[in-house]
């Protein structure tokens, strides 16, 4: 039976990284999952509609335009056979909040059977925001980091209620990337 995963984190936690050591490892198992970025699918249809000029500018989207970039995108997605995982944001940072990164509309499309949260310490958030000059990030405080993920993990609970899906928490700690890995490709077998 093919899964799909939703694995979302704040800009900064390592996502990517994680997803991808984790890919590596399930793929040497025979485990084969096609790794979707929900970002990218909204990106390009945005960059087609002349919206933004580079990936950075979506959050700062009015709502209209973020809600029918995600109907476009959760539509591509859903069309996608076999094991999935949908690298996301459990909700986005906007200038007038948090706007849900999956909204009802999104979630009823992907009927996720697994949902991760990406975590780790603010501090090393702000570190890895800091050490990375390719994006263009909000250099939030710690306690404005805070605040996002515990929204995230409240989010993430509603979610779960709306899909029956499970909730799972993977930290990526400084110097314990392989941790982190070896807990996602556990939770994927």
């Amino acid at each position: 039976m093919a899964t799909k995963c939703i694995i979302t984190g704040v800009p900064g936690v390592g996502k990517t990284t994680v997803i991808t050591g984790a890919l590596t490892k399930l793929e040497e198992m025979g485990v084969h999952y096609a790794n979707i970025s929900f970002g990218s699918f909204m990106f390009e249809t945005a960059l087609a509609e002349e919206l933004v000029r580079n990936r950075d500018e979506m959050r700062l989207l009015g709502k209209d335009d973020q809600k029918s970039l995600q109907r476009k995108a959760a539509s591509a997605i859903a069309t996608i056979d076999g094991n999935v995982i949908v690298d996301t944001h459990a909700s986005v940072k906007t200038p007038k909040g948090y706007l849900p990164g999956l909204p009802e509309w999104v979630l009823e499309a992907l009927m996720p059977d697994l949902f991760v949260l990406i975590e780790t310490d603010e501090d090393q958030i702000l570190g890895r925001r800091l050490g990375d000059p390719s994006r263009v990030r909000d250099m939030d405080s710690y306690r404005a980091l805070a605040s996002h993920q515990s929204f995230n993990r409240a989010i993430a609970a509603a979610y779960a209620m709306k899909t029956g899906c499970t909730v799972a928490i993977v930290t990526n700690a400084d110097l314990l990337l392989d941790r982190a890995i070896d807990d996602l490709a556990g939770l994927l077998e």
